[in-house]
């Protein structure tokens, strides 16, 4: 626990990226999570990706941005990307996040943005996904997104987090605005006055959570890559009558590949998460932080660094 908090830290730490960028280890593990820099190559990855069965959810990778022509610059982007996908042809979505597009620089930049990119994906008839962040944005990221769902219902959903202790209640609003919910157990360090702070806390919401979204949510994603909980949720599926076609499950870039496969050779909806971007540090140290292997291979790298 004191590893993952410290590898968390490290996430936001700009003299911390240096050195992890000039590794020469760095490379082929940042290779493994993401799926390139560019575009172009991103999008191959997503063509093979379909080929294999699964969907896609395209992520231009950066946060925290704050100047506005670097928000301006990522709206642009994900606009592109949009109509990228479209012209490709391949079989994906996107995600975004509001630190990117502005939100901490202004509500009203961040607004503007935002109606432009889900105007867009409305117009040709695809999904956008609002990432949630560190706990300081849950609120302000609900309320876009109410706005936002308000006047696109059918083409932008939101992620939850189930280690908040708001979750259930948001859960809740959400099934009655059958808006479209990522549910995830959450990957940023949280102080105890805002999330559970033990792991078995985290996955009894986690369950109780995917449990309540299966039976009155509008096609929830179940971003998981816990076994125990992909058996409770196609166990409670069956039980309750609740075909494949109304949920998808949701895996990350490079984890679990095997599992990803699986799951598709059984008959369910798979998405892969497919980050890319030069932008990958925060993304990439807190996928280390939940794979210790990794982790100690950095870790003694930069020992010796």
């Amino acid at each position: 626990m004191v590893l993952r908090a410290s590898m968390l830290w490290l996430a936001g730490n700009p003299g911390a990226e240096g050195l992890v960028r000039r590794l020469p280890v760095t490379r082929p593990l940042v290779e493994r999570f993401v799926a390139g820099e560019d575009v172009e190559t991103a999008i191959d990855r997503t063509r093979s990706i379909n080929s294999q069965g699964m969907t896609a959810t395209l992520d231009l990778l950066g946060e925290s941005v704050h100047e506005e022509a670097q928000a301006r610059s990522a709206c642009d982007a994900y606009i592109a990307l949009l109509d990228s996908i479209q012209s490709t042809g391949v079989d994906s979505n996107i995600s975004i996040k509001l630190t990117m597009i502005g939100l901490d620089i202004s509500e009203d930049l961040t607004w503007d943005h935002l109606q432009r990119i889900v105007a867009r994906a409305a117009e040709l008839a695809t999904f956008v996904r609002i990432d949630m962040e560190g706990s300081a944005y849950t609120e302000r990221t609900l309320a876009m997104f109410r706005r936002i769902h308000d006047q696109h219902p059918k083409a932008v959903g939101i992620v939850l987090q189930s280690y908040l202790y708001r979750t259930d209640r948001d859960v809740e609003e959400m099934i009655n605005r059958q808006a479209r919910v990522r549910i995830v157990k959450g990957a940023y360090k949280e102080p105890e006055t805002v999330a559970y702070p033990h792991k078995s806390d985290v996955d009894a919401a986690f369950r109780r959570q995917v449990e309540r979204l299966l039976e009155a949510g509008n096609y929830p994603a179940i971003a998981t890559h816990d076994e125990a909980v992909l058996r409770v949720a196609k166990g409670y599926a069956t039980r309750m009558g609740i075909g494949a076609e109304r949920f998808e499950f949701q895996m990350l870039y490079g984890v679990r590949r095997d599992l990803q496969e699986g799951i598709t050779r059984e008959g369910y909806n798979m998405r892969v998460y497919v980050p890319y971007g030069t932008m990958w540090y925060p993304y990439f140290m807190r996928r280390l932080a939940e794979r210790p292997a990794n982790l100690f291979f950095i870790l003694r790298n930069l020992a010796r660094a």
